[in-house]
């Protein structure tokens, strides 16, 4: 013999049948859905499909995220499905706890995809795309061409911690970003603007970073030696007001680069090349500069206190 349960039912929205519980409806106890089938309800659907499945006349589309979102209490939409639709379904329903939620993803769809700024998912799975298209053992070309995402808008992205070798950031937006402990190691970042990011422990070696801007940039224990030679390249960059303390950057090239107001304590400066870079008071204490080339820099204010290697006359004057 079998049991009825009555608790679940069956809807047929716009030709699609979903089969949920009467609970589940009732999550949202001022919704339409729920008071449709509450006990003893006189909103109850009068029409009810051959498989007695109630007809209700609107997208199987957009009702899905609602009832998942009242099965799990959280919002997921299909990249294919337009949030708007969304919207117009949890009004229609009277969803109110979703509505303000889709309103701002409404309102950021409504931007242009190539004017929205990535997020940490966006790159994740392009890094992951990436790292499959390596693995075909069919590609007649196994060269590792890396990602390219030059130009694109990755402004306050979090993207702390992941490997992101070889990537193409030219002229991208990185403002704010989050790169703590990322690996950006021969990543190309010409002109990119990285103003204000936080950069802590972030791999940097063999980078190349010509006339980037990283203003007031957290660079602090960044490293930027490549044991095998590929020196970085920050030539021109715009490093005003920049924390780089304790980084290492041996060898690295910020030939004319500004770096007024910069904190270079205890940095790792050996054979760096600083010609003509605008040193003026930034702070150079105990840091190394064995070999460093600082032939036209602006010293100006400039802290030299506790310095490992005692700079030459050949090291600062043409």
């Amino acid at each position: 013999m079998s049991i009825v349960n009555n608790d679940w039912l069956t809807l047929n929205i716009g030709g699609q049948k979903f089969t949920t519980c009467r609970s589940t409806l009732a999550r949202e106890p001022n919704c339409m859905l729920a008071r449709m089938f509450a006990p003893e309800s006189a909103l109850r659907p009068c029409v009810q499909d051959a498989d007695g499945a109630y007809l209700i006349d609107r997208s199987p589309r957009y009702f899905e995220p609602i009832l998942n979102f009242l099965r799990t209490g959280s919002l997921f939409i299909d990249p294919n499905v337009n949030p708007a639709g969304v919207l117009e379904e949890a009004k229609y329903f009277g969803m109110e706890s979703i509505i303000p939620q889709l309103e701002e993803i409404t309102q950021d769809y409504s931007i242009p995809r190539d004017e929205r700024a990535l997020t940490r998912r966006d790159v994740v799975e392009a890094l992951i795309g990436q790292a499959s298209f390596s693995d075909r053992t069919d590609r007649p070309d196994r060269t590792d061409r890396g990602l390219r995402f030059q130009g694109l808008n990755l402004e306050g992205a979090d993207l702390s911690k992941l490997d992101m070798t070889n990537v193409n950031l030219k002229y991208a937006n990185l403002k704010g970003a989050r790169l703590n402990g990322a690996n950006l190691s021969w990543s190309q970042l010409e002109r990119a603007d990285l103003s204000h990011a936080q950069m802590e422990g972030t791999q940097m070696l063999g980078v190349k970073m010509l006339c980037a801007n990283l203003e007031g940039a957290n660079l602090k224990g960044a490293n930027f030696e490549d044991p095998a030679g590929a020196s970085a390249n920050l030539e021109g960059a715009n490093l005003r007001g920049a924390n780089l303390e304790g980084s290492n950057m041996s060898g690295i090239n910020l030939r004319v680069a500004t770096l007024k107001n910069v904190n270079m304590k205890n940095c790792d400066l050996r054979q760096a090349i600083l010609a003509g870079a605008d040193l003026e008071n930034c702070n150079l204490s105990g840091s190394d500069l064995h070999e460093a080339n600082l032939r036209g820099a602006n010293l100006k204010d400039a802290t030299l206190e506790l310095m490992q290697t005692p700079l030459h006359m050949s090291q600062t004057i043409r």
